[in-house]
Order: structure tokens, then sequence, then C-alpha cells
């Protein structure tokens, strides 16, 4: 992701990257790995009479002294090995540099006074700044005070209607266990005592006089894997304590759903309520403000379908919904009657899949057209206005404002353009650039292709490969292949500082949009789930053959990358196919198949997943796949870097402890296996910039290194 020479920081001449013979593999001696023995303790699971052993159970134990001992064994490993990469510094000190750049959001008005949030540069979280009506600027909320080393963020932040509190949230080391602090915007003080034990939570005003939010009861055992399943919505009234906090719903077993969210409409006439047992499919319930000791009412009852009130004009609700249309539309429906039989189409759906948006009056509609924006904009009788001509070919965000606002923001970027903001005239439909960061990195130098190629299945699978322009289709260019594929998550066409430093040494960027995403809507998430995941893999598979078949890159070249969801990608792509890519790099993955429902939260992964519990087939279908399950002995897998959070409370780090320990000890070769534990960090969010830069520096440097290249 770096550049290599500091001459070479702003030339468009591609690397002399240097590959190694077998006699310069001799001349330039490898690094050699001797890796902490983990020991190994007998544990046997039985499933529908199959004996599954698990002898790394112990590492399960996140508390223990053991596991502290083993993660700082592995971890001094994995430090030595990168230290002695050569360029790993020029790697770290290239994107500190590129990094470097003033970052500004999109301005957002709250009673007296306009919020943004900027970071100066490099530090390790954005600041929450303030403008009165005079123009004067004041830092509301900086979060790099917060703690020394940059490891606890603001996570939330929500202010009542007339802008005069504000509630927000705090993650302390990464985790998803939240604390929330509420304070007198004009003084910024804190006005009571704080919220804690707050998890997968939304925080929604009521007035003045309270907030809504959600969370679990405390587990007995460990926060960070210890499973959380009955999520419940709780109203506080400011000025009482948290104990007699009222639960809103979730209190009984008719009630246990493992997500529960609430929002209110602006006019905070109704308060909406989801319910879900899992990461797909929702309940949506509301009850009416206006009416005291009114009673929450269905809207829909069941988990068929994806559904959210997006506004209201008076008594007539607005939704989004993938009920009978897999790609989303926008119905309406009264209040008074609200179940699906009654509601009318406004805005049908399309062969794109649909997000929406309101601000100003008028209906904002997201779609995803082979994976780029197109936005089109409505009134609220349903007819089209226009549709706006955005900045380029892309991803968009935003076309979100307040009924009586005049003008919104959008933002604009791709892989190869850093992002940009827009301020959009509602009524008239023109935009104009509101803010461009000045980063040292020419767009103009790079481009993006998209190509559509065949599935194992005959499946038609795009991918958008970014390059500098120029490039030669030799077969030799260090290549870097992202994946996600689940969750009905779509991945689309983002600028990220580390990959642009990729890019400008002569890199390539592969993403394919792997089924189980959301890029073509509800049929091509579920392609992508339970009996159907091997399509995911698949598609994968067949996108590094694609690159290598058309000389992009080649297996030796060839570094796959995926995190969470997409960490469960690669080991499974790794342990079915390791001679496919040199280099694998598996960030914070699902991996242990048999049980990642048995930790936290991850039940409600079912949908997509299924679990070992179902029945035989199931079972046996996840124990085909999963990662930990599959590794072989004396079999030569990729080059590996696994990396986790040692407060990963979303995937715990026990399946990257576990899948390495295994990868370690049957490995075949000199390929590395090796795990880089983040101490006091989670799952991603909240991360400081510093870590994330020496993180990217270490991935790069082992890519390169791996690849058989010994000097930038």
């Amino acid at each position: 992701m770096n550049q290599f020479k500091l001459a070479l920081y702003t030339t468009l001449v591609a690397l002399p990257f240097i590959t190694t013979t077998k006699a310069q593999t001799q001349k330039n001696k490898l690094i050699t790995v001797e890796y902490p023995i983990t020991k190994k303790i007998d544990t046997i699971d039985t499933y529908f009479d199959t004996k599954i052993k698990d002898p790394y159970r112990w590492l399960e134990d996140d508390r223990s002294t053991e596991t502290e001992q083993w993660v700082a064994a592995q971890n001094k490993v994995t430090f030595d090995y990168l230290k002695k990469i050569p360029y790993r510094e020029t790697l770290r000190k290239r994107l500190e540099k590129l990094w470097n750049y003033e970052k500004v959001s999109a301005p957002f008005k709250e009673g007296n006074y306009t919020y943004y949030y900027k970071n100066n540069g490099l530090q390790n979280q954005y600041v929450l700044y303030r403008k009165d009506n005079d123009g004067n600027d004041q830092v509301f909320l900086d979060p790099n005070t917060f703690a020394k080393d940059g490891t606890t963020s603001l996570a939330s932040l929500k202010f009542s209607k007339d802008g005069s509190l504000a509630a927000y949230s705090i993650s302390e080391g990464g985790s998803d266990w939240r604390k929330v602090i509420t304070i007198d915007t004009e003084t910024k003080k804190v006005i009571e005592d704080t919220i804690i034990n707050v998890k997968f939570s939304r925080i929604r005003w009521k007035g003045n006089e309270g907030f809504y939010y959600s969370s679990y009861d405390k587990p007995d055992g460990s926060q960070l894997s210890a499973k959380t399943d009955q999520h419940k919505l709780y109203y506080h009234k400011l000025g009482t304590a948290q104990q007699t906090d009222q639960v809103v719903f979730g209190a009984s077993e008719a009630e246990k759903h493992r997500y529960v969210g609430a929002y209110l409409t602006e006019d905070e006439k109704y308060l909406i309520v989801t319910a879900s047992k899992s990461t797909s499919g929702n309940k949506l319930f509301f009850k009416d403000l206006s009416v005291p000791n009114s009673k929450l009412t269905p809207i829909i009852n069941d988990f068929d379908s994806d559904s959210y009130v997006m506004d209201n004009v008076g008594s007539t609700l607005y939704i989004v919904t993938n009920k009978n249309a897999p790609n989303k539309k926008i119905i309406t429906v009264d209040a008074s009657n609200p179940s699906p039989e009654n509601w009318k189409d406004l805005i049908p759906e399309t062969k794109n899949v649909l997000s929406a948006s309101t601000g100003g009056g008028s209906i904002f509609t997201k779609y995803t057209v082979d994976a780029v924006s197109k936005v089109l904009q409505y009134d609220f009788d349903g007819k089209l206005i226009r549709e706006i001509e955005l900045p380029g070919i892309g991803s968009t965000s935003g076309f979100s404002a307040k009924k009586e606002d005049r003008t919104l923001y959008f933002n604009f970027a791709n892989y190869s353009t850093p992002q940009s903001t827009y301020k959009y005239t509602i009524e008239s439909g023109k935009y104009e650039l509101y803010w461009k960061p000045e980063i040292d990195f020419n767009a103009d130098n790079y481009e993006s292709k998209q190509v559509f190629y065949s599935s194992k299945d005959g499946t038609k699978i795009p991918m958008i490969i970014t390059y500098k322009k120029g490039i030669k289709l030799n077969g030799k260019n260090p290549t870097i292949l992202y994946g996600y594929g689940g969750f009905n998550i779509s991945l689309t066409p983002s600028f990220s500082t580390p990959n642009s430093v990729w890019l400008e040494q002569g890199g390539i960027l592969a993403v394919a949009n792997l089924r189980g995403g959301g890029e073509y809507g509800k049929k091509w998430h579920v392609a992508g789930t339970k009996l159907n995941k091997q399509n995911v893999f698949d598609d994968f598979i067949a996108a590094a053959e694609f690159l290598t078949t058309n000389k992009y890159t080649s297996s030796d070249y060839l570094a796959i990358r995926g995190g969470s969801n997409g960490g469960l990608l690669v080991g499974a792509t790794l342990t079915q196919r390791p001679k496919l890519a040199k280099v694998a790099i598996c960030q914070v993955g699902v991996l242990d198949m048999l049980r990642y429902h048995t930790f936290t939260a991850g039940a409600g992964w079912a949908y997509d997943y299924g679990t070992a519990e179902d029945d035989r087939e199931m079972f046996s279908y996840l124990k085909k796949y999963s990662p930990l399950h599959n590794v072989k002995e004396g079999i030569e897998y990729p080059a590996t870097l696994v990396t986790t959070g040692d407060h990963d409370d979303r995937v715990v780090p026990a399946h990257s402890f576990k899948f390495t320990a295994t990868l370690q000890e049957f490995q075949k070769g000199s390929n590395p296996t090796l795990i880089r534990i983040e101490t006091n960090a989670g799952h991603g969010a909240g991360t400081p910039i510093s870590k994330t830069i020496e993180l990217y520096a270490d991935i790069f440097a082992f890519c390169y290194y791996n690849m058989g290249i010994r000097s930038l």
C-alpha cells in the first residue's frame, strides 16, 4: 500500500519489483519462524453421532492467564518477523504521510449551532466542532481527550429536537459495550449519571424528557465472549437512576429477540420499534406518542421481510420494504390500519436495489446498479422530480435532511477518488462542491474497470479492478483480491488511504461483488446463505482465476483479503484451494462454524449460516467448509497473516486463536502462519488512526515480502 522509496512517491513509473529465483532465495535468506508451542487438551463434542475434536478450546477463555501468555508469545513471534522486513518502516512512513490530510464531514444543524466533524490529519479520532450564527468555530467534543492512547472513541451522538441536550455513547478499547453520557449543549456540562452496559443501540430522544436505548442483561461470564440473546428496549427519563429505566419492549419471553431497536418520526408523533431474531428479517411496530398510554401496534409481525418506517405525513406512514419486493419498494399506509393488506405502492420495485431517505419535502431513492450509485428525487406523492447526475461513476451517501431544510449534502467517492462533499439545493436540483480533500494522491493517474466473470455454476459475478494507467498485464503485478459476500452487505466503490498507497506503487486492487451480498437484492443475498454458502467461496475462487487467466497477476503475486464474514471467506478459500494465492490476510474472521453461535450475539448470524444444531444436513454442510475444521496435515498453505483484537466482542478472538494454532500445527513448508493481536482493540470501529497505520504497514509488508519482493 505504500511506497518504497521517497523518490518514487509522486512518480508514475511502475515499481521495479524484484522477484526472487531459487538462487536468489538462497542468497537472500528467508526470515525463519519458530512458533510457540500451543498445548492441546482433549475436548470432544458430538454432533449427530459425529465426534469433533477441539483441542484448542482452552483458548476460548479470554480471561485466563494461559490465554494471555499465549497472546503475548504469538505477538512476539509475529512482530519479530515483521520487524525484519526491510521496508516495513518505509511503508509505515508513506501511509502516515498520505493519511496526513484534513478531513471534514458534511455540516448539520442542531438548535442554534451548525456542527461538523474534522480530523486535522493524523488525529486518532475525529473531533466534533460547532459554529454559531456569527461564524465562530469551537470544539464541542474531542474524543482524543477520552483516553491517552486514543482507544476510547465517540460511538454515536444524538441531539434532542431543539438541540439543547445531547447524549453520546463511547466505546472503550473497541468494545461493543457502550456508556452513554448526557450533556447540556450550551455549557457542554454533564447533567446526570452515565448510563452503562449499553450494546447495539441507537439513542433517540423524546422531547427533552428522556431517551430510548437498547441493551442486554450483563452476562455472568466474560463480557467479551458470553452469549447475549435477549435485547431489550429501555426508556430513560432524565434525572432518574438507570435502575428504574422502563422496559418498553423485550421483557417477556414472548418479546424475546436478539436485536431490538427504536427511533422516532421527525415530528415525534410515533415511536417505531424493530425486533429481529437474526441479522435479516424484522418485525415492525409503532406507538402513537400523542395518545397517552397507547400500546405498541404491529405493522409486520413476522420475520419474512426487512422493513422500516422512513417518514410520516400526519397519520400516513411511508415504509421501505422488501416484502414481496426483493429489491425493495416504498409503500404508504394509514396508521389506523397499518397491516400489509392495506399497503399502497408509492414507488414500486425496480430491477435495481433501493435504499431511500428524505429531506426538504422530497424522497431520494438511491439505487445500486451493478454496484455503483444512481439517485432519483421524488415528491411525497410518488411523482418523479428528476434523476440527479452524480459527479462520476462511484458511490454516494447522504441525501438526508430535515423537512424544513432547503439544502442538503451528499458525498461521492470511488476506488481512486477521495470522498468529496457536495451541497445540493433541493428545489432546483443544482449542487456545488462543498469540500474536497487536499491529498497527495492524483486520481487521474488511475482507472477502474468493471468486469463480469463466470462462477463455477455459470453465474455472472461483477468485479471492479483498479490500477495505475498503463500497467502491463504480465502476470507479475502484486494484487489484492478483496471480498465479503454476506449479510446482504454491498461492496460499492469507496476510497481507502491504504489502498491508494498500494495502487500508487503499481499494485492492483480487485473487489468482487460475491453472492451473499446485497448488490442485486434479496435473491442475491439468499444465494450465498446456509446451504448455498459454498457459492460465495466459488465466486471468490473464480475471481482469482479470472485475474490470473487474464494476466493481471499470477498465484505468486496474489493476496486474498477479507474481514469478519470476509475473514471466513479467506479461511474457507485457503483451505479449499491452498495454491490459489501466495498470501492470505484473514482479519477478525468467523472461523469456527460449529461454535460461532455460542458466543456473544453470534446466534443472530444463523440466517446467513445456519447452525450445527439445526439438523444433520446443516451440521455436515458447515463442517465441510468451516476453516478451523478443514486444515489438513501435510498441506502447504499460503503465507497467512491472521489479525484480530483482544477486545473483539463481536467476532471473538478465539476464532482466530484456534485457527492459527491449528494452521501452525499442520502447515507444511516454509510459508509463515502468523497472528497479529491488537491489544485494547475490538472488531475495528473506533480504532485509532495510529494503530490503523501500523496494521496496514504490517499487512502490506507481509504481502510484498511473501510475494518474493526483497526491496522496494
